[in-house]
């Protein structure tokens, strides 16, 4: 039987990879969300470290030194207080976003409600397991429907927009007046300056102390450059996690051992994302005003790993224009119908890659 998924998206992007490859300067590519700056150094010792030498099976729920430092950078950073009893390692955050409707025991006559601009592994997570999925950014367009799960995504990957605590918190009273399932994407938490004000689902200004039916996914890839260790997490509703913990335990679903040993040096060490977040915004600056400067509008953005900008034209003419300057941008319309007009740039590139980018634009 073949399930029920889309085409891998990017496949579709070989011949402008190609057409922007040719450039005579070479490609800049801004097309994915990979990070290329250097793994911390704290991050890096710690997977070299003592548990790199155990040969023993490591748990499915990590060791308490992991769940405590996950619980304090929670603490430090975001102003959350986690049980560390109730936080769960995952193998990186899209492999957890993909599985939890089936995760959660959701099936036929469930629905899943995923923003209208979104990552696109939360419609695959609803194909997965065999649910209606709507596409929403409005609790008030859904009527009666049986919605079991909502996610939500702040700040936004592909729009770079931050939700500002009010929003949240009407979603949350909003899913348990019907018994429903929050899941806050937080992968990009780290890159919200200060003044943008993005907060976790868990902060008290948005749950209001209770973490029921929440969740909020983490992902260790873009704040601390560990993509290629699948390092992430899941936290909130004790009752929750102890169900997808015990799912999980099931089904073999266990982070390395000496991985769990970076997430935890990678938890207990703020200047590194700091330092990150402040590469970021530096390129974002630089990007934005390239792209602006070029034409094109620039839309939200405040916050994340992406600049959401549009020619007024569909998004795959974009997407050429810019190939034949040796830049490949992702076309909107990977995230949804809404972004038929709007391309997703990327800021993960070097410096130098940056530069050229810019430089490359017209109106440089």
């Amino acid at each position: 039987m073949k399930l029920d998924l889309p085409d891998f998206p990017w496949d579709s992007l070989a011949e402008d990879k190609a057409l922007a490859a040719a450039h005579p300067a070479g490609i800049v590519d801004l097309s994915v969300g990979t990070p290329v700056d250097p793994v911390p150094d704290v991050v890096r010792a710690a997977l070299a470290g003592p548990a790199a030498h155990e040969p023993g099976y490591p748990t499915t729920h990590g060791p308490d030194s992991l769940r405590e430092a996950i619980a304090g950078a929670m603490a430090r950073r975001f102003g959350v207080t986690v049980d560390p009893v109730a936080v769960l390692p995952t193998i990186g955050s899209k492999e957890l976003v993909a599985w939890l409707p089936t995760l959660l025991g959701l099936g036929s006559g469930d629905t899943v409600v995923i923003p209208e601009l979104a990552y696109p592994t939360y419609e695959v997570g609803a194909r997965l397991a065999g649910t209606e999925f709507v596409r929403t950014d409005s609790t008030a367009a859904l009527g009666p429907q049986r919605t079991a799960l909502t996610w939500v995504n702040s700040p936004s990957n592909p729009t770079g927009r931050v939700l500002p605590p009010e929003h949240l918190r009407k979603v949350v009273e909003w899913a348990r007046e019907r018994g429903a399932v929050v899941a806050s994407d937080e992968c990009y938490l780290s890159l919200a300056p200060a003044s943008q004000r993005a907060v976790s689902v868990l902060h008290p200004d948005v749950c209001g102390g209770s973490f029921e039916n929440l969740l909020a996914v983490h992902s260790m890839s873009k704040s601390s450059n560990m993509a290629g260790y699948r390092g992430a997490f899941v936290t909130g509703d004790p009752t929750l996690i102890a169900d997808l913990l015990e799912v999980r335990k099931h089904a073999g679903m266990i982070v390395p051992r000496p991985v769990q040993a970076a997430m935890t040096a990678a938890a207990s060490d703020d200047a590194h994302v700091v330092a990150q977040a402040e590469v970021y915004a530096r390129r974002r600056s630089r990007l934005r005003a390239a792209l602006e400067a070029a034409g094109l509008r620039v839309d939200h953005s405040e916050a994340g790993l992406y600049l959401w900008a549009t020619a007024g034209e569909p998004s795959r003419l974009t997407v050429r224009r810019l190939a034949t300057q040796g830049v490949l941008v992702a076309p909107g319309e990977f995230y949804g119908p809404a972004g038929a007009q709007h391309v997703r740039v990327a800021l993960t590139a070097t410096d130098e890659r940056i530069a050229a980018a810019a430089e490359r634009l017209p109106g440089a």
